[in-house]
């Protein structure tokens, strides 16, 4: 049976409507797809799809400016060093995991999520909150 792709524009449309699509990586790299969607559009509903259906982390990516002025650093080493135990073979810029400090109960539930990925958002935020 075979697959029918949307092109990049319509991808984009969706994502912009708020829509959660499914982006497929390349065979050579994990071969999987990905939920995606525009953050901005984070609600509890959303979230909890992700989790449920996506089974995996659920990730927020930022310019890298911003993950500095918040002070998130990285998880593994993204290059290659003397430890390969911590080494991320794609070179994934994996930043440590975090929960807004105000607004949420244990920061794992969809609304705590949903919460954290707006606080993330607001440019206003800063590392302690």
């Amino acid at each position: 049976m075979g697959h029918t792709f949307n092109s990049i524009e319509e991808i984009l449309k969706d994502i912009k409507s708020g829509k959660v699509v499914i982006v497929i990586d390349d065979e050579s790299r994990e071969n999987e797809g990905d939920l995606v969607m525009a953050a901005s559009f984070a609600d509890k509903e959303k979230i909890n799809f992700m989790a449920k259906f996506g089974r995996g982390l659920i990730c927020v990516p930022m310019a890298n400016c911003r993950l500095k002025e918040l002070g998130l650093h990285p998880m593994l080493n993204a290059t290659p060093s003397d430890n390969p135990d911590l080494e991320d073979k794609f070179q994934t810029a994996w930043r440590i995991s975090v929960d807004a400090r105000y607004g949420v109960t244990t920061g794992i539930s969809a609304s705590d999520r949903a919460h954290t990925i707006k606080v993330l958002l607001d440019y206003k935020t800063k590392p302690q909150d």
